[in-house]
């Protein structure tokens, strides 16, 4: 039997969401986003229509996004609590790389809005384990921002294309140690035989 490669199912099993605000500098090389991104664009694809958008944002552009995002919750709900528009504010300085993940959507196409959707949706995933492979955390944040048409319009995403999240990347506070969880099947998982 073959050695199991680097990326093995034990690596896939060990990770996790790391909160925003746990996650500090140092972020990944160029190198290592490169590699990162890759792994996303390497995704299944149905109809090879490339659906996958990444906005990279890092260093000073950290504290515009934060700003935007304050200003457009405010804006969004004057009466939002100011503890959130903190939370908010913190969030992208605190991590040293987030990356708007958003789909281009083609209307009328064979592939069904969903299936693209989908095929974006695990470019994300790719994204995430490819940073856990290299030693990084990150976690995958949706909504108001990330639904915002506002935002996604300042982030420079087409008419075509919609954000479907943040995701934030950076050195893990917690230890990297972390084995493969306990998986409970329950009613996730079945076997059909016709």
């Amino acid at each position: 039997m073959a050695a199991e490669p680097p990326i093995t199912v034990q690596t896939l099993r060990s990770r996790r969401s790391v909160p925003a605000l746990k996650l500090r500098e140092p972020g990944p090389t160029a190198a290592q986003i490169d590699a990162a991104m890759d792994a996303a664009l390497s995704a299944p694809d149905h109809g090879a229509l490339r659906p996958w958008r990444f906005v990279l944002i890092q260093g000073a552009a950290r504290a515009r996004l934060a700003a935007l995002f304050v200003r457009r919750m405010s804006e969004r709900d004057p009466a939002t609590a100011p503890g959130k528009l903190e939370k908010a504010a913190r969030m992208p300085l605190t991590a040293p790389l987030v990356i708007a993940a958003g789909a281009r959507i083609v209307t009328g196409h064979k592939v069904p809005e969903v299936e693209q959707l989908l095929a974006a949706g695990a470019g994300v995933m790719n994204l995430l384990n490819a940073f856990h492979a290299q030693g990084f955390g990150a976690i995958w944040l949706t909504g108001g921002n990330a639904y915002d048409p506002q935002i996604a319009q300042e982030l420079q995403f087409a008419a075509d294309e919609r954000c479907l999240g943040f995701v934030y990347v950076g050195s893990n506070d917690e230890p990297s140690s972390v084995g493969p969880r306990q998986i409970e099947r329950g009613g996730a998982v079945r076997h059909w035989s016709g």
